[in-house]
C-alpha cells in the first residue's frame, strides 16, 4: 500500500509540472483546466490546414497537339473546371498571346491559285464563296477554328481524317484545305493569306488570319510561381509557344542554267550587274542556301570573242570573264554545281582557277572538281537543325564529263556509286538534293531516259531531284516522297531571243523544317532581254503553270 501511494504521488507531480510548463494567458482571467489522467494531452499548436491545390485548366478548344505538349511542374495538377483553376490556358481574346498555333491554307501541289485575302477565306468559312468550297480539315482543326471564328456555315467544311487529307485534296483538284503547320508535306501547296505565308522567312503570325493565339490567364503571382516551379524542375518549355519555330526552318533555292557568255556578257557590260538581276536577286538572297549551276569556267583575261562553233559545228564556251563573278556574289551564292557540259571547253588551268575563286568566297562545289574523286564529294550544310547535302553528275556520256584522277572537270555519272553515296548520306541524317546535267530536249514533257535516272536516285533516298540541263521549264512529279523536277530553264543565259518557252524559267524554293522536307514553292520568272529577268505577271504565271502541270500529267 505504501508503494501504491508513492506511485500516485509521482504521477500527480508530473501532471502538475506539465501544466506549469504550458504557456499561459492572463492569470486572472484564465480558467483552471482539469485533465483526466492517462488521456493524451492537447497539442500546443493546431495542425496546419492543407495547402490549396495548384491547378492548370486546358481549354478543350485548344489544338490537341498543344494540349498534349503541356508539362506540369511538381505540385501542379490539371483542373477539370476553369472556375476552380489557379491558371487557365485558353484561346486568347484581347489578352497578349503566349503563343500562336499556326495553320496553313493548302491545295494539291498543282493548284493554280497562290493566295487568298482574309475576306475570301471568311466567305469560304461562311459558305458565301462562289467557288473553292468546301474547306477540308480534320475534326481537331475544325474544333479550334470554330472556337476562334464561330461555327462555319452548314456544308462549308468537310471533315476528313488527317492521314487522308492530302489524298482527298488530290482527288478534288479545285478544293482547298486547312492543316496545322506541323502536318505540311511536299504534295500540298501552301497558299498565302493576307500576303503572309508560314513557309516564308518573313512570316508574321500576328498578321496572319490562320495563326490562332492563346494565352495563360490567372493572377500574376500564380503565373510567376508556375514559371519558377518549371525552371526549378528544368522544364524549359512547360507550355509550348507555338507549332512553328523560325529557328527550325531552312529555305533552299535551286536554279537552272547559268552561262555568262555571248549576248548575256555583252548586256552585263553595257547595263551592269544590278540591271540584270535586281528584280530576282531578292528571291535568291533571301534563301538560307542558294544553289547556282554555272556551266562555264572563269578566266581573268577571257575575251568576248571566245565562243562560237568548233570544227565539228558544236557550240563551245571556253570561258567567262572573271569580272562576272560579281553576278554570283550579288545573288548570294552558297553552293555551285559543276556538272555542266562546257567545262570540257575550258583549259584545265581555268577550271582550277574557277574552283579557287569559289572556295575563296566560302562557296561549296560538287558535281565537278580538280579531280574525279573531289567532284564526287557532296556539298554538306547544317542549318537550323536541318542537314542538307548536294550531290550530282553529268549523265550525257564521257564526251561531256572528263574529270579523272589527274584532270579537272565535270563528273560523269556512275549510278552504282551515286546511289550508294545517297544511301550513305541518308544514314548520316542528311536530306540529299541530287542535280543532273542530263540529256537536253526541247519539250515540256520529261524524257524517258531522264525519268529512269531521276526515279532511280529517288529510290536510293534523294528527297529532291532537279534537272540542271533544261533551257526551258519542264515537267515535274512526285515519286514516293521525293520531288522530281526535270528542268527549270535558264537563270542567266542569252536564249531570250528564241522566245517562249526559252524566255521562261523556274526557281524552286524548297522548305525544310526540323529535319524534314515539307514544301516547295515554284517561283516563276521571265526574261526581258539577254540578261535581265523579272517575276512573271499573274497571267503569265498561270499560263506557264497550266502548261507544265499538264505536261506533268496533272
Amino acid at each position: 500500500m505504501r508503494i501504491l501511494r508513492q506511485g500516485w504521488l509521482f504521477i500527480g507531480l508530473l501532471l502538475l509540472a506539465a501544466c506549469q510548463a504550458a504557456p499561459m494567458a492572463d492569470p486572472v482571467a484564465a480558467p483552471t483546466a482539469t485533465f483526466t489522467p492517462f488521456l493524451p494531452l492537447p497539442s500546443a499548436s493546431p495542425s496546419p490546414s492543407p495547402r490549396p491545390a495548384l491547378t492548370l485548366w486546358l481549354d478543350p478548344a485548344l489544338p490537341a497537339a498543344l494540349r498534349a505538349q503541356v508539362s506540369l511542374p511538381p505540385a501542379w495538377e490539371f483542373a477539370s473546371h476553369p472556375e476552380s483553376a489557379t491558371l487557365r490556358l485558353m484561346l486568347a481574346q484581347s489578352e497578349a498571346p503566349l503563343g500562336y498555333w499556326v495553320y496553313a491554307l493548302v491545295g494539291r501541289f498543282p493548284t493554280l491559285r497562290d493566295a487568298l485575302s482574309a475576306a475570301e477565306l471568311r466567305q469560304l468559312w461562311q459558305g458565301d464563296a462562289n467557288e473553292g468550297g468546301p474547306l477540308w480539315m480534320d475534326e481537331d482543326t475544325l474544333n479550334t477554328l470554330s472556337a476562334a471564328w464561330g461555327a462555319p456555315a452548314p456544308k462549308a467544311v468537310q471533315v476528313v481524317n488527317p492521314e487522308q487529307l492530302t489524298e482527298t485534296l488530290w482527288a478534288h483538284p479545285e478544293a482547298l484545305g486547312i492543316v496545322p503547320f506541323e502536318r505540311l508535306e511536299p504534295r500540298l501547296k501552301v497558299l498565302a493569306v493576307e500576303e503572309q505565308s508560314p513557309i516564308h522567312k518573313d512570316f508574321d503570325p500576328a498578321r496572319y488570319p490562320l495563326a490562332v493565339p492563346y494565352a495563360l490567364l490567372g493572377e500574376a503571382e500564380a503565373q510567376t510561381a508556375f514559371r519558377q516551379a518549371a525552371q526549378h524542375a528544368d522544364l524549359t518549355a512547360p507550355i509550348p509557344t507555338g507549332n512553328r519555330d523560325p529557328n527550325c526552318l531552312t529555305a533552299v533555292a535551286v536554279t537552272g542554267v547559268t552561262a555568262i557568255v555571248r549576248a548575256t556578257a555583252w548586256t552585263l557590260d553595257l547595263r551592269g550587274t544590278d540591271y540584270a538581276i535586281e528584280e530576282i536577286a531578292p528571291w535568291l538572297r533571301e534563301a538560307d542556301i542558294t544553289h547556282i549551276n554555272n556551266e562555264v569556267a572563269f578566266r581573268e583575261d577571257c575575251p568576248h570573242t571566245n565562243d562560237g562553233l568548233n570544227a565539228q559545228g558544236v557550240i563551245v564556251f571556253p570561258c567567262s570573264h572573271s569580272r562576272y563573278l560579281a553576278v554570283l556574289d550579288a545573288l548570294g551564292t552558297d553552293v555551285v554545281e559543276m556538272t555542266g557540259d562546257h567545262f570540257i571547253d575550258a583549259r584545265p588551268e581555268d577550271v582550277l582557277y574557277t574552283l579557287e575563286q569559289y572556295h575563296q568566297r566560302g562557296w561549296q562545289t560538287y558535281g565537278g572538281g580538280a579531280t574525279l574523286e573531289e567532284g564526287r564529294q557532296p556539298a554538306l550544310f547544317e542549318h537550323n537543325g536541318n542537314r542538307i547535302a548536294f550531290i550530282g553528275c553529268n549523265a550525257k556520256g564521257p564526251g561531256y564529263a572528263q574529270a579523272s584522277a589527274t584532270q579537272p572537270g565535270a563528273v560523269l555519272c556512275d549510278f552504282d556509286r551515286l546511289t550508294a553515296d545517297i544511301a550513305a548520306l541518308r544514314a548520316q541524317g542528311y536530306l540529299p538534293i541530287v542535280t543532273f546535267s542530263h540529256i537536253e530536249y526541247e519539250t515540256f514533257t520529261a524524257n524517258p531516259l531522264a525519268v529512269q535516272d531521276f526515279q532511280r536516285v529517288a529510290q536510293a533516298g534523294a528527297v529532291i531531284v532537279s534537272g540542271s540541263q533544261g533551257h526551258l521549264p519542264q515537267a515535274m512529279e512526285f515519286y514516293g516522297g521525293s520531288f522530281l523536277h526535270y528542268g527549270l530553264g535558264n537563270l542567266l543565259f542569252d536564249q531570250w531571243s528564241l522566245g517562249a518557252p526559252f524566255d521562261q524559267a523556274f526557281i524552286d524554293r524548297h522548305i525544310f523544317y526540323a529535319g524534314h522536307y515539307v514544301s516547295t514553292e515554284l517561283l516563276t520568272l521571265r526574261f526581258v532581254d539577254f540578261a535581265r529577268s523579272r517575276p512573271m505577271t499573274p497571267a503569265e504565271r498561270r499560263d506557264l503553270l497550266q502548261t507544265v502541270f499538264s505536261a506533268s500529267g496533272w
